[in-house]
């Protein structure tokens, strides 16, 4: 890390709880636990999200639609396994609700993160990049990593903060700050094939993926790679505490969604810089650490 550990930021934003784990709990885990300040920004509570199980199946948005809350509960215990002190919801927690799938009736909700107006929600975004004051933000890249419209509402939305929160005239609360480097959260096709290539067993109501079920990008549009094998119990652990939407295997090693379709914990995570400039890399040409060169 070029930077101080004590003095590097990172800011995180992700749609849902749940998402900041899936995509990069390892990291996460990592940065916290060198000493780097870790904020990790979720944008709706998840309300329209399936249950695995039983027990919280009642919670649910067309039954008690009770779930946003609940799923607080578990995203606050995710992220003290990752050693993140507490979730920060933008604007609030239940400011604006998870939009579902596109052409769905919660997607026509008025509350809804999509139907959001977009200078209220870039401008609570940049009023934290101001106060947070982070070298490196992570976001999702154009489509959302699935295609969530939520996750590629994340994307527009980083993306304009960004720019905005290092704009003097931008009427946002704080000094102006200027993001160093800003990256996209991605899962390499190469290390997502070997990942399930490694699966022997599969859990009896579970399935592996059809050919390209699974979202990924291109080895060549890598340019950062993050090893946290030392930090995989507690990403792991992170996974367990989203129980309502994520079941680990029993080898640890796998998980599911509400889907049943298997996936491998990967102990590489991935990303895209797309902003600043490419610090410190290896014979491959990937960076090691997202704060090289800050």
């Amino acid at each position: 890390m070029t930077t101080n550990a004590g003095d590097a930021r990172l800011l995180v934003v992700h749609a849902h709880p749940d998402d900041e784990t899936l995509t990069m709990g390892g990291t996460i885990a990592r940065y916290a636990a060198a000493g780097a300040e870790v904020t990790v920004v979720t944008c709706t509570l998840g309300e329209e999200g399936e249950v695995i199980g039983d027990t919280w199946a009642g919670l649910v948005a067309d039954r008690a639609d009770q779930l946003g809350g609940y799923r607080i509960l578990e995203l606050s215990s995710a992220l003290g396994r990752l050693g993140v002190a507490a979730p920060r919801f933008l604007g609030g927690a239940g400011r604006w609700r998870d939009s579902g799938m596109a052409g769905t009736p919660a997607a026509a909700n008025p509350r809804a993160f999509v139907n959001a107006d977009r200078d209220e929600v870039v401008g609570a975004l940049v009023e934290v990049i101001r106060e947070r004051r982070p070298q490196v933000v992570v976001c999702y890249d154009p489509n959302g990593g699935y295609g969530h419209p939520d996750h590629i509402r994340v994307h527009e939305v980083v993306t304009a903060a960004v720019e905005a929160a290092a704009a003097p005239e931008h009427s946002a609360g704080g000094q102006p700050w200027d993001v160093a480097k800003l990256y996209w959260t991605v899962t390499e096709e190469s290390s997502l094939a070997a990942g399930l290539g490694c699966i022997t067993e599969v859990p009896a109501t579970w399935r592996l993926p059809e050919p390209g079920e699974l979202p990924c990008v291109p080895d060549e549009s890598v340019t950062t790679t993050i090893d946290v094998r030392a930090h995989l119990p507690a990403k792991v652990a992170a996974f367990e505490a989203h129980a309502t939407q994520v079941t680990v295997a029993p080898s640890r090693t796998e998980y599911a969604l509400s889907n049943s379709i298997v996936q491998p914990i990967l102990v590489d995570e991935h990303y895209v810089l797309v902003r600043g400039e490419r610090g410190e890399t290896g014979p491959d040409g990937r960076e090691r650490d997202l704060f090289s060169g800050v």
